[in-house]
């Protein structure tokens, strides 16, 4: 054997022997961001939480604070008049309506005072209006994006670009959650009546660059809640047990060699399904819910996916402790026909929404929940359309927009932040969209400084890079 061959076959040899220890150096040092992330998840929480759990009731599609909200009576007076450019200050506009004469529309909407708190709200939200006093009121809120996916993205991930973790994927990742024959976070769609003209994309509770285990799981309004959760017809569970048990082994053994976190995420996530095969089906039959319960929800909640039916199926969850459950209503995207298109969201809405604080009230569980109501924006004042006609409506807008808070040392009856005269600036107390996040997490026992998790060398975190605070004024 020449010098030439002998030097071959000792690196072949090298390389086999140690192309390994290469690898798992390699893939060690990727793990070190998991690896920090389970070193940090021991810390949590950071300090005694108020809130055990969120409900996010989110509206997808703007919902108009000028109606239900943000009560500005002098419009009456400016009516079909230009919006001073004073006011505008030459803020972006859609293309749906720049170039086009921006028109004050006052609000369609009556207010009535409620409560001990006499707090104002919009007459198409009645039920809302009658628990006024258990709400907090954010009516500055303030976000950077004026087009539903990027600013629905930036509401929900922190960023207007898909690829980051939701608010319910960080809840999950930092607490995780008591109960573990649920998942940690749980998305409802609503299933509306009619087909529904804005798309709801699966970023928004995605688990973005975290471990997947940490992504929510939609529960459909169908016969199999979720899909391929159930064994074929026929096929004994005492079998599942033990194919399972082969998986994980064969799982573990793969893992032992290549170190891939995903791997354990897929052991966790087949057994959770294992135990959702029992779970689920006893957290969706409402057949156990006493006739009082449909009342009180409206009657809308015997109607399987509707709003009302899920709000349901949030108190059930959070009674069995899920962490964090999120549901989406959409449609709230009101460009004409304003008077009967966001009437009827609220129709769909109202009720339901009241319903589940009196519930929780009622169960002992809203001082340890924080339940939250919004969407991704709110409406301009300028009319779209003919301002004057029953088929005006109102354009996207960033700049201000109200949402409601409830439970978990939230301060009760009470409103923060102002806009100005036309609902179109934030006059006091501003609230970025950073801002609900971080006040969320404290709620939670968590610092949004230190839940950080650390991605292509960047620590990333929910409130992003820019400054973000707690709204300490709303808290008890």
């Amino acid at each position: 054997m020449d010098e030439s061959t002998r030097q071959r076959i000792g690196r072949r040899c090298f390389l086999g022997q140690t192309g390994f220890n290469f690898g798992a150096l390699a893939v060690s040092a990727m793990l070190g961001d998991e690896l920090a992330a389970s070193e940090l998840q021991d810390a949590l929480p950071h300090f005694a939480p108020q809130a055990k759990r969120v409900i996010f009731l989110t509206q997808s599609g703007g919902p108009s604070q000028i109606e239900l909200f943000d009560y500005k009576p002098n419009l009456e007076k400016l009516a079909g008049t230009e919006l001073p450019e004073s006011v505008r200050q030459g803020q972006r506009l859609t293309g749906m309506t720049k170039g086009k004469p921006q028109l004050v529309l006052p609000s369609i909407a009556k207010f009535n005072p409620h409560g001990q708190s006499g707090t104002l709200v919009g007459e198409w939200l009645p039920h809302i209006g009658s628990i006024a006093d258990d709400l907090c009121f954010v009516k500055s809120m303030v976000t950077d994006q004026i087009n539903h996916a990027p600013a629905m993205t930036k509401f929900l991930t922190g960023h207007q670009l898909p690829g980051r973790p939701s608010f319910g994927c960080w809840a999950s990742y930092g607490l995780g959650s008591v109960n573990k024959n649920l998942p940690d976070y749980v998305v409802l769609i609503s299933r509306m009546k009619r087909g529904s003209d804005q798309p709801l994309y699966n970023h928004y509770w995605g688990s973005g660059f975290l471990p997947s285990k940490h992504q929510g799981v939609k529960l459909r309004s169908a016969k199999d809640p979720v899909l391929y959760l159930n064994d074929p017809e026929g096929f004994p569970r005492e079998l599942r047990r033990e194919m399972l048990d082969g998986l994980a082994s064969l799982n573990r053994q793969h893992h032992a060699t290549t170190l891939d976190p995903e791997i354990e995420t897929r052991i966790q996530q087949y057994e959770m399904a294992f135990r959702m095969q029992s779970s689920v089906p006893e957290l969706t039959d409402l057949s156990d819910e006493p006739e009082s319960t449909f009342e009180l929800y409206g009657p809308d909640s015997r109607r399987p996916g509707s709003y009302a039916a899920n709000c349901i199926l949030a108190r059930r969850l959070a009674e069995r402790d899920v962490r964090f459950i999120q549901l989406f209503h959409p449609d709230w995207d009101h460009h004409s026909r304003l008077s009967s298109w966001c009437v009827s969201r609220c129709i769909d809405t109202d009720q339901p929404s009241a319903a589940l604080i009196k519930d929780l009230k009622r169960c002992g569980l809203l001082s340890d929940t924080l339940v939250i109501w919004g969407g991704e924006f709110g409406r301009g004042v300028a009319g779209q359309g003919q301002w004057d006609s029953p088929l005006a409506g109102r354009d996207h807008h960033p700049r201000c927009f109200t949402v409601w808070m409830a439970g978990a040392g939230i301060k009760p009856g009470f409103s923060y932040g102002a806009t100005d005269d036309f609902s179109y600036n934030v006059a006091e107390n501003p609230v970025h969209v950073r801002d609900l996040h971080a006040t969320a997490l404290h709620q939670l026992g968590i610092d949004h400084e230190r839940l950080t998790y650390r991605y292509q060398g960047l620590d990333f975190k929910l409130t992003g890079v820019e400054s973000s605070k707690v709204v300490r004024d709303i808290l008890v």
